[in-house]
């Protein structure tokens, strides 16, 4: 029998940021797939199946998505505004990785329920070492909703 592994979806517009991530999860050796998208529209239409995206599996929600604030277009924020506006995405864990230590940046995401808020380290070890971490939380700790996590996505 085959595991499914649930995928983790980055929004992340900076190559190198989105490519340490990356890095750091195949260091951990999760065997989740990594979903990399540029930007926020990109991010709704993978998860809402629209676009490049119309041929997805709507019921293979992603584990978690890591979002980064400052975006092109549509900015993480109205990103989260929008997945938690909609039921089939409500409950999908969604972990701010971002270089803004802004008040109304940290209180906007936290308003629209963001699970996490995480400060993008500078240096390279840090980042890998933080990527990593959350890594292993959202994917081997944490323990996800009933609702939104039904089906084959349910494996980690």
């Amino acid at each position: 029998m085959t595991t499914f592994r649930r995928t983790i979806l980055l929004v992340e517009d900076n190559e190198d940021d989105a490519e340490l991530a990356c890095m750091a999860f195949r260091g951990a050796r999760l065997p989740n797939p990594t979903v990399h998208v540029r930007d926020g529209v990109e991010a709704l239409d993978y998860l809402f199946g629209l676009g490049e995206h119309a041929a997805r599996d709507l019921s293979d929600l992603p584990a978690m998505m890591l979002l980064d604030l400052n975006l092109p277009g549509l900015s993480g924020l109205e990103v989260l505004k929008a997945v938690r506006a909609d039921e089939r995405t409500r409950h999908l864990p969604v972990i701010i990785l971002t270089s803004s230590n802004e008040d109304r940046d940290r209180l906007g995401a936290y308003d629209h329920f963001a699970n996490s808020y995480v400060l993008k380290p500078v240096n390279y070890d840090q980042f890998v070492a933080v990527v990593l971490q959350m890594g292993l939380y959202w994917m081997v700790l944490n323990v996800p909703s009933p609702i939104g996590s039904q089906g084959p996505g349910n494996a980690v």
